[in-house]
């Protein structure tokens, strides 16, 4: 699971989380309501519209939750402990799986 956020887009749709996520919309507002680290916006029509900062703050919640296994509640502790180092390894590991999805690109071209 990898989302490409653009430059140009302040926000994004619950529509558009959840597809990226390969989920349904409503564990994305589960989500939203379970977690405090999500804050997105609510446009006039009161549907919540998720920034870059939300984005990856619910890669992290996928991360714990979904790849490793994590309660809700073992998450958010997970969370609470330590956020900044748990985000720290979260990044390392985006990256690398980026630069591993590249080189492969690379070996196929070859």
């Amino acid at each position: 699971m990898h989302i490409e956020l653009s430059k140009d887009k302040r926000y994004y749709s619950i529509g558009e989380v959840a597809k990226a996520f390969n989920v349904n919309a409503s564990l994305i507002r589960f989500w939203d309501s379970e977690f405090d680290i999500l804050k997105p916006k609510k446009n006039a029509k009161g549907n919540r519209m998720f920034t870059p900062e939300d984005i990856t703050n619910l890669q992290l919640i996928y991360h714990l939750v979904k790849e490793r296994g994590f309660t809700l509640e073992g998450a958010k502790t997970h969370l609470k402990e330590g956020q900044k180092k748990t985000l720290d390894k979260f990044e390392i590991i985006r990256k690398l799986e980026t630069i591993k999805t590249q080189l492969n690109d690379i070996k196929n071209e070859l």
